[in-house]
């Protein structure tokens, strides 16, 4: 079932219907054919993030790999960054979309698309990919990049400040990470 619309050209917002009986519940996660637009995309690995509330993971990208999330538990705050006007020299700024999503929802997040999220509740994040994880397409900028200004909601931590990776907390700017992109000889290959 399809919740209201994205502004980002690829992302698809979903619910997925849940059955339920005395026995317990059945929901259908996943089914190719309702995804025929995505043409030759196909999952090829499947992950199971689990983050205590405050935990704020984010803003990764990938050049080709096309991500499929549905809340399995708890509740999260996603952020979009739709980075690729930028990366085509289309536009000097990222369109941002944030959702709370709920179990028993979705979003299918296109290459190109930056996200994150921040556990409102503890949460189970089951994710499926297009590509294998080998690092060589792991990108990110910093979650609070001032220059992208995602509306983050406050979070319930003892400092008021959202759990955060050392990795995340490492990452540049948006802008420095599109110049170091558009510097690497990967992405100069792949534009010729």
């Amino acid at each position: 079932m399809t919740m209201p619309p994205s502004s980002i050209p690829g992302v698809r917002w979903l619910r997925h219907q849940r059955h339920e009986d005395s026995r317990g519940a059945f929901r259908e996660i996943w089914r190719a054919s309702a995804f025929e637009d995505l043409g030759s995309a196909r999952f090829v690995q499947a992950n199971l993030s689990t983050s205590a509330k405050g935990v704020l993971r984010g803003l990764h990208f990938h050049r080709r790999q096309l991500d499929f999330w549905t809340v399995e538990g708890g509740v999260a705050f996603v952020a979009l960054v739709d980075i690729r006007p930028i990366l085509d020299g289309l536009s000097s700024s990222p369109i941002v979309e944030t959702r709370t999503l709920e179990g028993d929802e979705a979003v299918v997040i296109p290459a190109g698309v930056a996200h994150g999220f921040l556990a409102i509740e503890a949460l189970d994040l089951l994710y499926l990919v297009t590509n294998e994880y080998d690092g060589s397409d792991e990108l990110g900028f910093a979650w609070d990049d001032p220059a992208v200004a995602v509306p983050w909601p406050p979070v319930g931590t003892a400092n008021g400040r959202p759990i955060v990776s050392d990795r995340d907390r490492a990452n540049p700017s948006l802008a420095e990470a599109i110049e170091r992109l558009q510097a690497s000889s990967a992405y100069r290959d792949e534009a010729t």
